[in-house]
């Protein structure tokens, strides 16, 4: 297997920035093979453009839609809700997404207020991320 370099952060989008990334952006979707290695193989956090506190009987459904779409297959440790997104500079031709969990590192880099759905899970469809490569995608509004 090929050795990869991570990334190197460059800077951050400033919030007008984000706001301006974000425009026409449906949802943005993550994968990277998990760090639970007793576990499911695959980290998926799916950051939907919102902001917006979604009802508990929504949450299940918009879940159980992504899995069925992208052929997820099982998953667990599953966390919906409204989190702290900032977006990295980095050589990728997209902005790379950062779920924010430190409260220091939220006073020092421009972050944005997006519901993910962070879990662990297993799909056929994301061989890259079981042979230990991170990746991200936008999907936009047509």
């Amino acid at each position: 297997m090929q050795e990869m370099k991570a990334l190197t952060v460059n800077s951050y989008l400033a919030s007008s920035e984000i706001t301006k990334l974000l425009d026409n952006v449906e949802y943005i979707l993550m994968a990277s093979p998990s760090m639970m290695v007793d576990e499911l193989p695959i980290h998926f956090t799916i950051i939907l453009n919102t902001s917006e506190i979604l009802p508990e009987e929504v949450k299940p459904l918009i879940f159980e839609k992504f899995c069925r779409e992208l052929g997820i297959t099982a998953t667990s440790h599953i966390l919906s809700n409204r989190e702290r997104i900032a977006f990295a500079l980095t050589t990728q031709e997209t902005p790379m997404p950062k779920h924010i969990v430190d409260d220091a590192e939220a006073n020092t880099i421009p972050w944005t207020l997006l519901h993910i759905i962070d879990f662990l899970g297993d799909s056929e469809g994301f061989k890259e991320a079981k042979d230990g490569l991170s990746g991200w995608s936008y999907s936009y509004n047509r």
